[in-house]
């Protein structure tokens, strides 16, 4: 199921349907079946999928036509994305000039230990086996996932990246919707850092060919 607050920012970052759209670390496929619904043309990709209407392919991979998207979504998915920079050159390739890539990251960079602290206290109070200390999460993810500035940087050769907006995160964790506020108010307290960024980068204008 995808929460409102995603469904919402997705859909103010995408042109309207009929729109050819590409997701990018599609999951299990939630989010592509209601774009799907409400009338987008959608390819949803992940390597890891085992769900018929997802392809199994990484983006590296993707065998698209250049040119051939309106626009693509990536919903805490680029963070995982390997190899970084050569994946991001082919969403490139695919997306046909100023089309919007709607971005919803989780920033591993400014996930410290009162933010891993706070969320294993409430993972373990929500029936989860916590089975790490808030250092060796932090380290664990730091070690395995790219920060939101390696992404930026992998896009900027052919993307227009725009200002992050930053907020809350954690509570999407498996955790409850009932968590954001609470969440938001610690980070307004300064206790706990805004580990999540929304943003909307837009693909440069191809070069002439020839």
């Amino acid at each position: 199921m995808v929460s409102r607050d995603v469904s919402t920012f997705v859909r103010a970052g995408l042109p309207p349907p009929p729109a050819r759209v590409l997701e990018v670390g599609a999951g299990e496929g939630a989010l592509a079946r209601e774009l799907a619904e409400a009338g987008y043309d959608v390819v949803a990709i992940d390597p890891e999928s085992t769900t018929d209407d997802v392809l199994p392919v990484p983006l590296a991979a993707l065998d698209e036509p250049d040119g051939s998207f309106d626009a693509a979504v990536a919903v805490v998915s680029l963070h995982h994305v390997e190899p970084l920079e050569p994946s991001c050159a082919r969403l490139a390739e695919v997306l046909r000039s100023g089309a919007p890539l709607v971005i919803d990251e989780f920033d591993v960079a400014v996930f410290d230990e009162p933010a891993a602290a706070w969320l294993l206290e409430q993972r373990h109070a929500h029936g989860h086996a916590v089975d790490k200390t808030a250092a060796e999460l932090v380290a664990e993810l730091r070690a395995e996932l790219h920060p939101l500035s390696a992404i930026t940087a992998a896009l900027a050769p052919d993307f227009d990246v725009g200002q992050p907006r930053r907020g809350s995160y954690l509570y999407r964790w498996d955790l409850d919707d009932a968590l954001r506020p609470v969440e938001e108010r610690l980070i307004a307290g300064g206790a706990l850092p805004a580990v999540g960024a929304r943003l909307v980068a837009t693909r440069k204008r191809r070069p002439p060919r020839g």
